[in-house]
């Protein structure tokens, strides 16, 4: 087929794959030289669309609706994805995981370089219909992610449904009494129980479960301090009998000169005020920077017990 001379305006207008352009003839090198140019994004492995539409629930499933089978179940972080909920591992490929799906135990699974396929034992109760497509519920793909996902990661994935969703305790404890052997389901049982709604980000998650698993006391989320009876600032984590703090500082919401500078007044307030106040960053979570804040905050609760004591 001789291609068709190549412009802008001849993208679709919304999600599209590489099988889409040969269709119109447009060559792959002009998907990828405006992809360089940034005028076009991937929202998944194998589906693009324009740079300039925003992201949204009707994107998120139109993009899983371009490359899912008939008949298949979008899973784990697919689902998740769906769902409004990012969980995505540092090492994936540009950022973005492979799109994940199920079929039930004796179907063939999806085999395919963009799509990871999976067999799972699904009831009725486990799957909804969204956008024409089969997704696992809400509940259902909480539950899985906290098997398949890394200890922190499936944490986290915990406390954003729980936030998201209304998923209680009781509700991930009564169904996870059918995952019995399954592979994970013994994190599962144990990450039940610390699943925080009041997270509000991955990495508050990651922070809590490092303290946790430290041995040390588990923090208040989202702990609101007070002056005359109206609130003035929200900690991430909080030890209000010990007026210690542990803040985690991420990237989007900390990098600014304004943000800095409203951040440094807040904690400049708080230390003024009898708190210690322990700073976690984005590198803060392995080897000795992941030591170094821990042993500060034990010390930090060590030395505020020492004084209520005496």
């Amino acid at each position: 087929m001789t291609a068709v001379p190549w412009s802008p305006d001849r993208f679709p207008g919304g999600p599209f794959t590489p099988q889409d352009l040969s269709e119109l003839g447009i060559p792959r090198s002009a998907l990828q030289r405006e992809l360089r140019a940034g005028r076009v994004r991937r929202v998944l492995r194998g589906v693009y669309v324009d740079a300039a539409v925003e992201d949204s629930y009707d994107l998120r499933l139109a993009a899983v609706g371009r490359v899912i089978a008939p008949g298949h179940i979008a899973c784990d972080r697919t689902a998740a994805w769906v769902h409004g909920i990012e969980l995505v591992g540092p090492l994936e490929r540009d950022g973005i995981p492979p799109v994940e799906v199920c079929r039930l135990r004796a179907q063939q699974r999806s085999v395919s370089a963009e799509v990871l396929g999976r067999n799972r034992d699904l009831s009725a109760a486990d799957v909804m219909e969204v956008g024409g497509f089969l997704v696992t519920t809400p509940l259902r793909t909480a539950l899985d992610l906290g098997c398949v996902l890394r200890r922190r990661d499936a944490l986290a994935a915990l406390d954003q449904f729980r936030r998201c969703f209304g998923i209680s305790t009781e509700d991930l404890t009564r169904e996870a009494v059918r995952y019995f052997r399954r592979r994970g389901v013994v994190q599962l049982r144990e990450l039940i129980p610390l699943a925080d709604p009041r997270a509000e980000s991955v990495r508050e998650s990651w922070t809590r479960l490092a303290i946790i698993e430290h041995g040390l006391p588990a923090p208040v989320p989202q702990y609101e301090v007070e002056v005359g009876g109206r609130v003035v600032f929200r900690l991430d984590h909080a030890y209000p009998s010990s007026r210690v703090a542990v803040e985690y500082d991420g990237y989007d919401f900390h990098h600014t000169d304004e943000q800095l500078e409203s951040d440094a007044e807040r904690r400049r307030w708080l230390r003024d005020n009898g708190w210690t106040v322990i700073v976690v960053r984005r590198g803060d979570f392995s080897g000795s920077q992941l030591d170094r804040w821990l042993s500060d905050l034990g010390e930090a609760l060590r030395h505020a017990y020492t004084n209520l004591r005496w």
